[in-house]
C-alpha cells in the first residue's frame, strides 16, 4: 500500500484520535524522507569537516563554492519538487495514467536545467574576481565547481526521479539510494582531499570530484532498479516513455517556479551572507560555514517533516477529503514547534562541543560558537515556516508564498545583517553575528505572514 494512502480519518472521531493518526502518517511518510535528507546533507558535513582539517584556506574555498552552486541546484530542484504534489495528487484521484507523462516532463526539465546550471558553474571566475580573494583559494573555488559540474545531471536526474517515488508514497527509494551516494562521497573524499590510492592531495577540488562520482553512480543505480523493480512495473520509465508536452511542462513550471525561487531566495541569502564576509578572512567565512552547516542538519528533521506535509495534503485534496487536509496542516505546528525548542536548546548547550568536530583552529571555533549561540535564537521561527509553505505546497499554493519569502529575506533580513555586520547605523558593527540577528527577523516575519496565509486558506482554492 501507497504510504501516503492512509485511511481517512473519520469527522466523527474525537479530534485528538483524528490528529495522532494523521500525525503517524506523516511519521510514516517522513522517516525515510529524513534519513535521504540527513544522507543528503551528510555529503556536505563531509566535504567540511574533511577540507577543514586539510587547511583554512580549503575550507574557506569549499564553503565559498558549495555557496554558489547550491542556490542554483535548490533552484532547479525546487522546480522539480513540485512533481510531488502533482503526482500524489493524482494517486489519490486515482489518475493514475497521468503518473508517468507527468514524470517524464520532469525528466525532461532535469536536463535543461543541468545544461543551465553547468555552464554558470564553470563561468564563476568574474564573481570569484570581485569578491577579492586570495590567489589559492580562489584557484581552489574554482577547481572544486569544475568538477563539481561533472555530477549536475545525476543530482538532477535523482531529484526528477524523486517526485515519482515520493509521490506515490514510496519514500524509502531516494532514502536508500541517497544513503548509497553518501557511503560512497567519504572514501572517495579521503582519497581524493588527502592524497591515496597513488593519486595526488587535491585539498578541496577532491571534495568535487568525490561529490561528482558517488552521486553519479546513486542516479545510474537508482536507473537500474526503477526499471527493474515489481514493484515500478506498471510505472516503466522506458515502457511509459511520453513525449514532450507544451501542457504538462507548463503545469510542472507554473507550480514548480515559485516553488524553486522561494528556495533560492532563502539559499542565495545565505549564499550572499558567506560572499560578503569573505574579505572579513578565511577564519570568519570558516565559523560561518561551520555554523551555518549544523543549522542546516538540523533543519532536516523539521524540512522532512514539512515534505511529507505537502504529500499528505495534496494526496488528501486529490482525495477530496479537504477537511482532513486541513486538520494536518494546522496541527503540524505543535510538533514543529516542539522540535524546535529542543533544537533550540542543544545549540546553547552542546556549542562548543560541535566546534571542536569541524576544526582543531582555536579561532575558528570561537567565531562557531558565538555564531551557533544566535542561530539558537531562530529555530522557532525557521520551523514554523517551512511547516507552513509545505502546508501550502500541498495545495499547490506557491505563488503569494514566494513573494512572502522574498520581502521577510531580502526585504528584511539581509539588508539588517548587512547594517548590523558592517555599519553602526542602529549598533556597533557587530561582525558575522550582525547576519545572523538579520536571519533572525526575516525567518520571524516569514512565519508570522505564512502562519497568516495557511490559516485563511480555502481548499477550493487550491489549483
Amino acid at each position: 500500500m501507497d504510504e501516503t494512502h492512509q485511511p481517512l480519518p473519520e469527522a466523527r472521531q474525537p479530534l485528538l484520535s483524528r490528529v495522532l493518526a494523521e500525525w503517524r502518517t506523516l511519521a510514516i511518510l517522513g522517516g525515510p524522507i529524513l534519513i535521504a535528507q540527513v544522507a543528503q546533507m551528510a555529503n556536505g558535513v563531509i566535504d567540511t569537516v574533511m577540507a577543514g582539517h586539510a587547511s583554512a584556506e580549503d575550507l574557506a574555498a569549499v564553503g565559498i563554492g558549495s555557496s554558489l552552486w547550491m542556490p542554483l541546484f535548490l533552484f532547479f530542484m525546487g522546480a522539480l519538487s513540485a512533481l510531488q504534489p502533482i503526482i500524489s495528487g493524482y494517486n489519490g484521484a486515482g489518475s493514475r495514467e497521468k503518473i508517468m507523462p507527468a514524470t517524464w516532463q520532469g525528466l525532461y526539465l532535469a536536463a535543461g536545467g543541468s545544461v543551465i546550471m553547468i555552464l554558470l558553474l564553470i563561468n564563476v571566475k568574474p564573481v570569484l574576481t570581485l569578491l577579492e580573494l586570495d590567489a589559492n583559494t580562489t584557484r581552489i573555488t574554482q577547481g572544486y565547481l569544475d568538477a563539481f559540474a561533472w555530477g549536475v545531471p545525476a543530482i538532477l536526474l535523482m531529484a526528477a526521479l524523486r517526485g515519482l517515488t515520493d509521490g506515490l508514497g514510496h519514500t524509502r527509494v531516494i532514502m536508500a539510494f541517497s544513503v548509497l551516494s553518501t557511503l560512497i562521497n567519504l572514501p572517495l573524499n579521503y582519497i581524493f582531499i588527502y592524497g591515496k590510492l597513488g593519486l595526488p592531495a587535491m585539498g578541496g577540488i577532491g571534495c568535487g570530484w568525490a561529490t561528482s562520482l558517488s552521486n553519479g553512480f546513486a542516479a545510474m543505480a537508482m536507473l537500474v532498479y526503477l526499471n527493474r523493480s515489481r514493484v515500478y512495473r506498471s510505472f516503466h520509465l522506458v515502457a511509459d516513455w511520453a513525449a514532450p508536452n507544451r501542457a504538462g511542462l507548463d503545469y510542472i513550471l507554473r507550480i514548480g517556479v515559485p516553488i524553486g525561487f522561494t528556495i533560492f531566495v532563502e539559499a542565495s541569502m545565505f549564499a550572499v551572507i558567506a560572499l560578503f564576509l569573505a574579505p572579513l578572512g578565511p577564519v570568519v567565512v570558516a565559523g560561518h560555514q561551520i555554523a551555518l552547516n549544523v543549522v542546516s542538519l538540523l533543519f532536516m528533521l523539521p524540512l522532512s517533516l514539512g515534505m511529507a506535509l505537502t504529500l499528505r495534503v495534496s494526496f488528501l485534496i486529490g482525495a477530496r477529503a479537504p477537511d482532513s487536509a486541513r486538520l494536518i496542516s494546522r496541527s503540524s505546528l505543535v510538533l514543529a514547534a516542539a522540535i524546535a525548542l529542543v533544537f533550540a536548546t542543544l545549540l546553547y548547550t552542546f556549542s562548543p562541543e560541535i566546534a571542536a568536530l569541524y576544526s582543531g583552529e582555536a579561532d575558528v571555533r570561537s567565531v562557531t560558537v558565538a555564531l551557533l549561540g544566535f542561530a539558537a535564537l531562530f529555530q522557532v521561527a525557521d520551523v514554523v515556516q517551512v511547516t507552513c509553505i509545505s502546508a501550502l505546497r500541498g495545495y499547490k499554493d506557491t505563488r503569494i508564498p514566494m513573494f512572502i519569502m522574498l520581502f521577510s529575506f531580502w526585504g528584511i533580513g539581509l539588508p539588517l545583517g548587512y547594517t548590523l555586520t558592517f555599519t553602526d547605523w542602529i549598533v556597533p558593527a557587530m561582525g558575522a553575528a550582525g547576519f545572523w540577528v538579520g536571519l533572525t527577523c526575516g525567518l520571524t516575519s516569514a512565519s508570522l505572514l505564512l502562519a497568516w496565509r495557511l490559516f485563511r486558506y480555502r481548499p477550493n482554492q487550491a489549483d
